[in-house]
């Protein structure tokens, strides 16, 4: 087996489009050698390094959040098992609140649009002059403030 594949065959077998490795090459989150020719060329190791991309990208981490977790191992290596053990212990928290999160959208979903209720007759007992809105933008109920935050 070769030791660098070509953009095709890297797509082909990390299960991603071209285009994908193209981005991910442009953010900096994996590097490809070029031929004379100015063809692509992926070292096997970025097999892994798409695998750690898109493992980190299913539990919902940032481009930002994956380039700095690259950017902290040594000479830009590929991850290792320990590696991925190290830095998902450091992500637990963040997947911890938007699992919560998560949880609250599902449990409310049927009775909140924002606020706490799907009718201004209600809102205006759960949330008088959208009181909510003092806590920040968006949907503050759905969020994980209660109505006893506002002061």
């Amino acid at each position: 087996m070769s030791e660098h594949w070509s953009i095709g065959q890297l797509a082909q077998r990390a299960g991603v489009a071209t285009s994908a490795l193209r981005f991910y090459e442009d953010q900096g989150l994996i590097a490809a050698l070029r031929s004379s020719g100015g063809q692509r060329l992926y070292p096997r190791e970025a097999l892994r390094r798409v695998a750690f991309i898109r493992a980190a990208q299913n539990v919902g981490l940032s481009l930002d959040d994956i380039r700095q977790a690259l950017a902290s191992l040594p000479e830009g290596r590929t991850p290792t098992q320990a590696d991925w053990t190290r830095l998902s212990r450091q992500w637990k928290p963040l997947l911890d609140a938007r699992i919560a999160a998560l949880c609250t959208l599902r449990d409310q979903l049927d009775a909140c649009i924002g606020c706490g209720c799907l009718s201004l007759k209600r809102c205006a007992l759960y949330n008088p002059g959208d009181a909510a809105q003092a806590l920040g933008s968006g949907a503050r109920y759905l969020l994980g403030n209660r109505a006893s935050d506002v002061t």
